[in-house]
């Protein structure tokens, strides 16, 4: 997104997420309305130093999942690549996913998880064979 704006939002949240979703937001007023496009809307007051809760039903409301993925992100940025290219960008996040996921493995495990996820793949920047 070149800019964050509230109908920018909602188009994208509306294209990734399945409308049958709980959507779990801190109290930004942009999801207000975006929340109701789904099954339900769960809320978490960060204004009120609120940042996680059980519900009666047992279901835990939070956003930490999401804004430690972020902060990773944020982290590999600034410290490894400064620029993610938008061309890109795709296999940047496929990255920082394998390593939010493959975070409480060793080493090792991590090492062998990356390795048998390229079998049988080829990255391929081109279409057409190289002349």
């Amino acid at each position: 997104m070149e800019k964050v704006t509230a109908k920018e939002l909602k188009s994208f949240l509306l294209a990734n997420i399945a409308s049958h979703a709980i959507l779990n937001t801190d109290d930004n007023k942009a999801y207000d309305t975006i929340g109701k496009n789904f099954a339900g809307h769960d809320v978490v007051n960060h204004s009120k130093e609120e940042y996680a809760r059980r519900e009666p039903d047992g279901r835990l409301v939070t956003t930490n999942t999401v804004e430690g993925f972020f902060a990773l992100v944020k982290r590999g940025v600034y410290g490894t690549f400064h620029h993610l290219s938008k061309q890109h960008l795709h296999r940047y996040l496929s990255e920082f996913d394998f390593r939010y996921n493959a975070r409480n493995v060793s080493d090792g495990e991590r090492t062998e998880q990356a390795i048998q996820s390229v079998v049988g793949k080829r990255l391929m920047y081109r279409t057409r064979p190289c002349v």
